[in-house]
C-alpha cells in the first residue's frame, strides 16, 4: 500500500525531498523460496523488460482471469513486470478476494483502499475522480469509462503500474517495491510471489550497462568524433541521476551530454535550456547518433523551453539520465515517448565547427 512520507536523499545529494511511500498493508500470502532476479542469456540491448513473459501454472490457477489480463495488459503498457504487479496484488488483497475492510469500500485502519491498497491521498485525494481532472496522485482510468476509481481493479492496477514505473521499475524493481511499501520484508515477499507467477521462476530486468551492446553502437557512429562522444556516454550507464551532476559518479540529463562532448574536446552549453537553441534543428526521422532529442517535461517547460534531453545513440534509441527515481543512466527508446519537442545536431553549430577545425589544425 502507498503513502506520503519524507525520505532523505543520499549524502551525495545533500538535500531532502518528498517521495510517495507506503506505510502498512493487509497481511496476505507468504511463500518460502526466492527466485532469481535476472533473466539470464545474452543481452538484447533494449530497455524493455520481459514484462509479457510466460505465466506459470501457479499464476493460471491462483490469479482470477480478469486480474491476470489486467496485470499483463497494464504491465506491458506502462513497461513494468506483470508478475511484479501480480505479486503486489496478491500480497495486498489476494487479487481483490480479501474480505478485510477497505478492499471493496471504505478504507482499512491505515486509510488504504481498493485491490492495490492505495492511500486515498496517494491516489489523488478522493476514491473516485473524474478524468480528465487536475489532481496529484496515481488515479488512473484503466477501463476507459472516464473515472479513476480506486476500487476498480482496472484503474487500481494501472495506477500501481505507474507508481512502480515512477519509482524505478523495471530496472530497479526492488527499490520501486520499497517505495510502494517501506519494508524490505515486503519487497522480499512480493518478489517471491512474482517469481512463482513466471514460468521461468524469474523477475527479469533489462540490461543497464552491457558491454556487449557498446561496440555496435560505437562502430556504427557516423564519424570518429561521434564515436568518442558515444563511448563516453555509454560508459556512464548504471550510474545514478544527480541534479546538476557532471560526473564522474553521477549526472543529470544535460550533464552527461555536456561531458560526453567535452570528452572529445568540444564545448557546448551545460544545461538543457542552453543546449536546445545551440544545435541545428533536425527533422524527425533524420536524427543520427550524437544528435540530441528534447522533451517537454511538465510545468515550466514546453516547445520553446524543453525540460529534458537525451542523446541519440541509434535511430529510435537514446542514452539518458532521466530523473532521480527513474533508475540509473541507461539506453532507452524514444519513439514511443510522449512530449518530444524536437531534435538538434550540436556538431553543426558554427562554434563547434570552429572548434573542430582548430582541433584538426592542432
Amino acid at each position: 500500500m502507498t503513502g506520503n512520507r519524507k525520505l532523505h536523499l543520499a549524502l551525495i545529494l545533500g538535500v531532502a525531498g518528498l517521495c510517495m511511500l507506503a506505510l502498512v498493508m493487509a497481511p496476505m500470502l507468504m511463500v518460502s523460496t526466492f527466485p532469481s532476479f535476472t533473466g539470464g542469456g545474452m543481452p538484447d540491448c533494449e530497455d524493455t523488460a520481459r514484462t509479457v513473459s510466460a505465466q506459470s501454472e501457479t499464476a493460471g490457477s491462483d490469479i482470477p482471469a480478469e486480474y491476470l489480463k489486467l496485470y499483463r495488459e497494464h504491465g506491458e503498457k506502462i513497461g513494468v513486470q506483470w508478475n511484479v504487479l501480480a505479486g503486489v496484488g496478491k500480497r495486498e488483497t489476494d487479487h481483490g478476494r480479501s474480505t478485510l475492510p477497505g478492499v471493496r469500500s471504505g478504507t482499512n485502519y491505515a486509510g488504504a483502499a481498493g485491490p492495490m491498497q492505495f492511500l486515498i491521498s496517494t491516489w489523488g485525494g478522493k476514491a473516485k475522480i473524474k478524468i480528465p481532472s487536475r489532481f496529484n496522485g496515481y488515479a488512473s482510468d484503466g477501463d476507459g469509462d472516464g473515472w479513476a476509481d480506486v476500487y476498480n481493479p482496472a484503474d487500481a492496477i494501472l495506477g500501481a503500474a505507474k507508481m512502480l514505473k515512477r519509482n524505478g521499475a523495471p530496472e530497479d524493481v526492488r527499490r520501486s517495491l520499497f517505495v510502494y511499501n517501506r519494508a524490505w520484508w515486503y519487497v522480499d515477499q512480493v518478489m517471491e510471489i512474482a517469481g512463482k507467477y513466471a514460468e521461468d521462476g524469474a523477475v527479469s530486468v533489462p540490461p543497464e550497462a552491457e558491454a556487449a551492446c557498446d561496440e555496435p553502437l560505437v562502430e556504427a557512429a557516423p564519424s570518429g568524433t561521434v564515436a568518442g562522444i558515444l563511448e563516453y556516454a555509454l560508459a556512464q550507464r548504471g550510474k545514478p541521476y544527480l541534479w546538476g551532476g557532471t560526473g564522474p559518479d553521477a549526472f543529470d540529463c544535460s550533464g552527461i551530454i555536456y561531458m560526453a562532448y567535452r570528452n572529445v574536446g568540444l564545448t557546448i552549453p551545460r544545461t538543457t535550456f542552453g543546449q536546445w537553441p545551440f544545435g541545428v534543428k533536425i527533422a524527425p526521422g533524420e536524427e543520427q547518433a550524437g544528435d540530441l532529442v528534447f522533451f517537454n517535461s511538465g510545468p515550466g517547460t514546453g516547445a520553446d523551453t524543453p525540460g529534458h534531453v537525451g542523446m541519440v545513440v541509434s535511430p529510435g534509441k537514446m542514452v539518458e539520465a532521466r530523473c532521480r527515481l527513474c533508475g540509473p543512466i541507461k539506453v532507452t527508446t524514444y519513439r514511443d515517448r510522449t512530449g518530444i519537442v524536437g531534435f538538434t545536431r550540436p556538431l553543426r553549430n558554427p562554434d563547434v565547427l570552429a572548434q573542430l577545425k582548430l582541433r584538426e589544425q592542432g
